[in-house]
């Protein structure tokens, strides 16, 4: 879908499924092709009624849009998320059913960044003990005594839009900042006046550590108890971030047991978080995820997504699309099973990758050469870039993001493909390896990944794929079916490639659910297995 297809002859039915914003209400109702509706807290049922009429929705972050409320759906071209995250929104299931999907990425920002700070000098100060000791009618001075931030050095993990915020506020309290983002050049931290170091420095040296990374496979439990072990005797944590990037379980032991002063957290695992010991510490300062609730950001976000769902709407380009690149009709249709493999490659990477990104090199071999490939070069680089940033990524701000990172970005093209009619080829080059993948389109519908690493391997880029690098020796299928038999682990396919007999080989599993890293570690601690991923898809 793009705003080419659109007619504007009739009025275009758009439900606001959440409160936004008077401001943002009102770009909809000026449109006098517009119907407004207004339908909050609806139910499944009602809400797959409602929308089953309508070209637009827009949401906040209560009101889920899941895979069935989409197929409701009989003429949506557009989802509006009034937010950043789309937690509540099946992008997947948006785009199979060819529903734009856009959100607001810069609207929460300095909201975000001063909770982080607000909840910082909180818990430095105990301010929320104090202040409900007092309205008890308690003096209890000596009780709160806090810390003082100056000099204190502050720990930021993901310097993108939010934590570069985040350093500033630090810089003018005085604080010592260091940063750990694996994606960033050191001159640009250098830049932002930020020390650029290892995750394992940061946790050794921070006194204050606070979060700004998106939740994925990859990340979830980021800072468990290993990693809290690693902090300083009497350091602080601050998560405004996302709930699961922290170990809840493992932040209460290392609270209690006097290794970690305290943490103050805007967003949990789950929310509301149900029967939580961490909330019952007085050393833990919590807030029910109110990182964007300010009157500002309300409104910002508010005003954008209306703007970018008008704009859309009546022809005049899109703005922070996540899932589809503005193109023409025809073109759209042709090209769009290309751009979502693009995109698999590049998420593929970012799984597979380690270290600095420097280069990405994309190749196109055989038919697809043929087409403009300018919406599946920024596909790679949105899919890349997404499981590593803490900011949104899309087709729009993909190349910028990817610049100011310092990442090199080439394209080829080639009229032959070897073995396949069309071949889109990614190779990423690391400060530590060099890694290539390739993809191919059997038919429009049937998409497979046809090499990981200079291994031929053949298996469809979706789900959960279980990749393991081992020798080339019998037994290896046997023992690792057998290891994810007892841990309840099903297995949906399995494709095989070596580099010669007995010497390296790769493993591909297509399996139906995540493996728990318990379960990870026993892969690969398995005799003869070299390493192992798990990949999300």
């Amino acid at each position: 879908m793009t705003t080419a297809a659109i007619a504007v002859k009739d009025q275009l039915k758009i439900l606001i499924c959440d409160d936004i914003a008077p401001e943002g209400l009102s770009i909809f109702q000026h449109e006098k092709n517009f119907k407004t509706v207004i339908k909050t807290k609806l139910g499944v049922d009602a809400l797959k009624q409602e929308i089953a009429d309508c070209d637009a929705c827009v949401v906040r972050s209560s009101t889920k849009i899941t895979k069935e409320v989409i197929a409701a759906s009989q003429k949506l071209k557009v989802i509006g998320r009034a937010g950043v995250g789309l937690d509540n929104v099946d992008v997947a299931a948006a785009s199979k059913k060819g529903v734009v999907v856009i959100n607001t990425p810069g609207g929460n920002t300095i909201s975000a960044a001063e909770h982080t700070f607000s909840l910082l000098m909180a818990l430095a100060r105990n301010i929320p003990q104090a202040d409900s000791s007092l309205k008890k009618g308690e003096w209890e001075r000596k009780k709160f005594i806090g810390v003082q931030i100056l000099e204190k050095t502050i720990g930021i993990v993901g310097l993108g839009r939010i934590g570069t915020e985040v350093a500033k506020r630090a810089q003018v309290f005085g604080m010592k900042v260091i940063a750990y983002d694996p994606f960033l050049r050191a001159e640009k931290a250098a830049q932002l006046g930020v020390e650029l170091v290892s995750m394992d420095e940061v946790l050794a040296r921070a006194d204050f550590l606070t979060l700004h990374m998106p939740l994925s496979v990859e990340n979830k439990y980021m800072i468990g108890a290993k990693e809290l072990n690693k902090m300083k005797k009497g350091a602080r944590l601050i998560n405004c971030a996302r709930g699961g990037l922290v170990d809840e379980a493992a932040l209460l032991g290392a609270i209690e047991s006097g290794h970690i002063a305290g943490a103050a957290l805007d967003v949990f695992e789950s929310e509301p978080p149900k029967n939580s010991s961490l909330l019952a510490l007085a050393s833990v300062v919590a807030t029910p995820h109110l990182g964007a609730s300010t009157k500002e950001a309300q409104i910002a976000v508010a005003v954008d997504v209306a703007q970018s769902l008008t704009d859309f709407l009546m022809g005049r380009g899109v703005r922070n699309a996540v899932n589809v690149p503005a193109m023409d009709p025809e073109i759209y249709e042709q090209v769009w099973p290309y751009i979502q493999l693009a995109e698999k490659l590049g998420s593929l990477q970012a799984q597979l990758l380690a270290g600095q990104i420097l280069q990405v090199d994309i190749r196109y071999h055989g038919q697809v050469a043929d087409y403009d490939t300018t919406a599946m070069t920024l596909a790679v680089i949105k899919g890349l870039l997404t499981p590593i940033l803490a900011e949104n990524v899309n087709y729009v701000n993909a190349s910028v993001l990817a610049k100011e990172r310092g990442i090199k970005i080439t394209e080829s093209k080639s009229s032959s493909a070897a073995h396949y009619a069309n071949l889109i080829q990614v190779v990423v080059r690391t400060d530590t390896k060099k890694i290539g993948v390739a993809g191919t389109l059997f038919t429009r519908e049937d998409t497979r990944i046809v090499m990981i690493d200079d291994f031929n391997v053949e298996v469809v880029p979706e789900g959960y794929i279980l990749l393991i690098g081992n020798k080339d020796v019998p037994g290896i299928i046997g023992q690792i079916g057998t290891l994810l038999g007892h841990n309840q682990i099903n297995i949906a396919g399995m494709t095989l490639g070596r580099d010669k007999p007995g010497g390296r080989a790769t493993t591909l599993l297509k399996i139906d659910s995540a493996i728990s890293e318990q379960v990870m570690q026993e892969i690969r601690k398995a005799k003869n297995i070299l390493d192992a991923k798990l990949i999300k898809l």
